[in-house]
């Protein structure tokens, strides 16, 4: 330590008296050192690779709502007809007794396996939530006990939300 700072410290510490004891001096990190290692952190954090192994794949089409209502004596759908994607079916459940909704695929034999969701028990005038992502095909919307399923047809992928703002 340089004289004039040594001198400085002692005086310090005869003016403070007991209270000095909690503090000590730390020593300092030369910026000669300091320099090259920041420069060689930052070198390496660039070391990713030439970023052929990674595919930025676009983001799937945003979710839309598909409305059902369940009476006594049929399945109101709207609409019946859309892209394939992320899906929301909100249902409305208008009959006087508990429905349970599901929807599955009307295919047999398809090069994929089909899919089949069925929403939690729907009270009485009470609504349910079925969130799916459908592909091309031809779906059945059904309840257990009550009216006949209703048909819903899915057309090929909907625009990717890749360039939509305020996504998820």
């Amino acid at each position: 330590m340089p004289d004039g700072l040594q001198r400085r410290l002692q005086r310090a510490r005869r003016t403070a008296g007991a209270g000095w004891a909690r503090f000590r001096v730390v020593p300092r990190i030369p910026t000669r050192a300091a320099a090259p290692a920041a420069v060689v952190a930052c070198a390496l954090a660039g070391c990713g690779g030439s970023g052929d192994d990674y595919a930025n794949k676009p983001r799937p089409a945003s979710p839309i709502n598909v409305t059902a209502a369940i009476s006594t004596k049929k399945i109101s759908l709207s609409p019946k007809t859309f892209g394939a994607g992320p899906a929301v079916i909100i249902v409305s459940n208008q009959s006087g007794s508990e429905q349970v909704v599901t929807l599955q695929t009307e295919e047999l034999g398809g090069s994929k396996p089909g899919i089949k969701a069925s929403t939690d028990p729907i009270a009485p005038r009470g609504t349910g939530t079925l969130k799916v992502d459908v592909r091309e095909g031809t779906y059945e919307l059904s309840v257990r006990k009550g009216p006949s399923p209703v048909t819903l047809e899915v057309s090929g992928d909907r625009k990717s939300a890749q360039d939509t703002l305020l996504e998820p």
